[in-house]
């Protein structure tokens, strides 16, 4: 098994990866049966947002039009916020834990002694956070999907798709952030707060540039605006937005790659 660093992951990872979609579905699955009682009050809904001051409202919630359409609720109650957070907690977990975790335990020095090039050690690490993370957009959507068709909600499954899609993404790029801090000083819980900094940053850089106009122009800086300033909900993924956080995601891989290679790794 020690060969196979990919298999071991996900075999370490299984118990909590089951509970972490466990989760992910009940909340998804819970969001879509509220939506009856907030289609038909929409109008009362909408009133009370638009009595919210902006820049709170456009914090806490977005903008992104009646809070009665299928997309303007899920994208409000779910992926502005909420699921983001839980793929960001997921992914800095587990990349913070990938490389720094080990070397902390006293295992990455017995994981290392087997014949295996550091580079390949990462990589397999990393592509176990792949699909871990893609596992959770595909049990968060279809936890959506399940619960739109119980309430009649009236949405694309193929959107859903891509808003899920584009969560995952988010959650990769800072996961790999946290996987490569991890991989350049080995201490976990400097990878956790550095990448939990920089996503916690973010959102709040994207929310605020559109009510205050002096961010906007760095609004581009945040990896949140890749991740739903587009909106995929309602017009589907931006070629450019997942280029963006593919490339920064493939980036920050290489630079773990390097920093690891060259580093003394803690015995």
């Amino acid at each position: 098994m020690l060969r196979n660093v990919f298999l071991k992951t996900l075999r370490d990872q299984r118990r909590a990866l089951l509970w972490w979609a466990v989760g992910i579905v009940g909340l998804a699955f819970y969001l879509a049966l509220l939506y009856p009682s907030i289609r038909d009050n929409a109008a009362t809904y909408d009133r009370i947002l638009k009595a919210m001051p902006e820049t709170l409202a456009k914090t806490m919630i977005g903008d992104f039009g009646s809070y009665g359409s299928p997309e303007g609720y899920l994208n409000s109650s779910l992926f502005f916020m909420a699921a983001p957070l839980l793929f960001l907690i997921y992914a800095i977990s587990v990349g913070s834990g990938a490389i720094a975790g080990e070397e902390e335990q006293g295992t990455l020095d017995l994981l290392l002694s087997n014949p295996l090039p550091r580079w390949r050690v990462v990589v397999e690490k990393f592509v176990a956070l792949v699909i871990g993370t893609l596992f959770l957009a595909l049990v968060q959507w279809l936890g959506l999907i399940v619960g739109a068709v119980a309430v009649n909600m009236q949405i694309s499954s193929g959107r859903l798709a891509e808003i899920n899609l584009s969560c995952a993404l988010l959650g990769l790029a800072i996961g790999t952030l946290a996987l490569a801090v991890g991989c350049l000083r080995g201490d976990r819980s400097l990878s956790v707060g550095v990448a939990s900094t920089v996503g916690v940053a973010a959102y709040f850089l994207n929310s605020l540039a559109a009510s205050v106009k002096s961010l906007e122009p760095y609004r581009k800086l945040s990896f949140f605006y890749y991740f739903i300033g587009a909106d995929p909900l309602k017009n589907g993924l931006d070629a450019g937005h997942v280029a963006v956080l593919v490339g920064v995601t493939l980036v920050l891989l290489a630079v773990a790659l390097v920093v690891f290679e060259r580093r003394d790794v803690a015995v």
